[in-house]
């Protein structure tokens, strides 16, 4: 049981707060420590969160006073697992080089409180460990941040027992949060977890979203007319769009507008496929990247995506109808996230080996918007990842150790 939150608008005016977020691949990682890093200053007054991220947008987003970031190098994971930088003219290992640099020196020269990292344990290719070793010889507490879910077991074994993650996981790591509570998904299930390591974790539940109260652009008001399709940072978001646009094509019955959004990483070539095909139909406005997606999500009538973390949050936060395509590559994690939310009622589910059909998908999202919301569909759910983490992080802050490390010091 996680104590209750009081009086934390006082006080920790110092606290520092540094975050990693490796960000090869979409916008997930980025926007989840983005949540985190603003609840935090939110919470508690004169806290100062810095995230280390790898994102090449990193700065179109909006943070909160007392947020800020570093900007790394950025490297790419490409469909097939493979990284590759984002410069042509610096090889892989110059670049991780180079990253590994300045996370060290941004700890060092930040010298945080807390240190969060999000679920690449030793960061990419085993960047962060230096300055995990180090933070934790300075009393830094270390905690290690993991979404619902991770991979199929077997894949994720496999890739840990590579660098003997999960025993070093276990050595250095204060706290393991799962962001998701402990009845939808283990993120270690099918692993051999050590006794000490099982100890540490603590499941926070999902992580609520809510939409900003003011803009500081003038972008055109919309009103919940319309299907919001989302494919995240869209690097492998083209087959979902295509598909929904093929659909619209397919059925002149299905007549509901939808906005969808292609994603900053999304190639241009098929950027500009997508959008030559949806601008014969009426019914389609396709735009390339909104940095307030809770405010589209906000609106919509319904929801549209591929399943990644943030979606599901942001589904649940507002409380929308959803329709989850999940991607079947590199990772499984969108597929088992999304046959277990569907096993509970929290959004439905069309295979992507099916989505191509114009006719099935079609029929599916004008079933999607008889859908009632979650709300109804699955009642118990709750979001109470953000003030539970900040349950910890107040009692670490006033001077109260882990229960498990207490009894190790002893």
């Amino acid at each position: 049981m996680l104590p209750k939150v009081k009086g934390m608008s006082q006080g920790f005016r110092d606290a520092r707060i540094l975050m990693y977020s490796h960000d090869t691949f979409g916008l997930g990682h980025i926007r989840r420590c983005m949540t985190i890093a603003n609840h935090l200053v939110e919470t508690f007054q004169g806290a100062h969160v810095l995230i280390i991220s790898g994102a090449t947008i990193a700065g179109a987003f909006d943070y909160r006073s007392r947020v800020d970031y570093v900007k790394i190098p950025s490297v790419i994971k490409l469909r097939n697992g493979d990284y590759t930088s984002m410069d042509e003219h610096i090889n892989l290992e110059e670049t991780l080089e180079m990253r590994q640099a300045i996370i060290r020196q941004t700890a060092e020269s930040f010298q945080p409180d807390i240190f969060i990292v999000d679920k690449e344990p030793l960061g990419l290719r085993r960047e962060v460990e230096d300055t995990l070793v180090y933070l934790k010889s300075r009393g830094t507490l270390l905690v290690l941040g993991l979404r619902d879910v991770m991979d199929a077991p077997h894949l994720l074994d496999a890739e840990w027992r590579r660098n003997d993650v999960m025993a070093k996981i276990d050595q250095l790591y204060d706290h393991v949060w799962v962001y998701g509570p402990p009845d939808f998904h283990d993120p270690l299930t099918g692993l051999d977890v050590p006794p000490s390591l099982r100890r540490k974790m603590t499941f926070v539940g999902f992580l609520q979203r809510k939409a900003w109260k003011s803009r500081a652009t003038a972008l055109p008001k919309r009103d919940g007319d319309y299907i919001l399709v989302t494919t995240g940072g869209g690097g492998d978001g083209y087959e979902l769009v295509r598909d929904v646009i093929n659909a619209y094509q397919a059925d002149p019955d299905l007549t509901e507008k939808a906005l969808i959004v292609l994603g900053p990483y999304m190639p241009g070539e098929q950027r500009e496929t997508l959008k030559q095909a949806a601008a014969s139909h009426n019914c389609l406005e396709v735009i390339e990247f909104d940095n307030r997606m809770e405010d589209l999500i906000a609106n919509a009538r319904a929801i549209v995506a591929m399943g990644g973390y943030n979606t599901y949050c942001e589904i649940l936060s507002f409380d929308k109808p959803a329709l989850i395509i999940p991607r079947m590559v590199p990772r499984q994690e969108q597929l088992i996230r999304a046959m277990r939310a569907t096993e509970l009622g929290l959004v439905a589910m069309l295979h992507p080996d099916h989505s191509s059909d114009g006719m099935r998908l079609s029929a599916a999202i004008k079933e999607l918007l008889l859908r009632d919301p979650p709300s109804a569909t699955a009642p118990d759910y709750r979001l109470e990842g953000l003030p539970n983490l900040s349950a910890i992080v107040q009692e670490y802050l006033q001077g109260k150790r882990p229960d498990y490390l207490t009894a190790v010091e002893s």
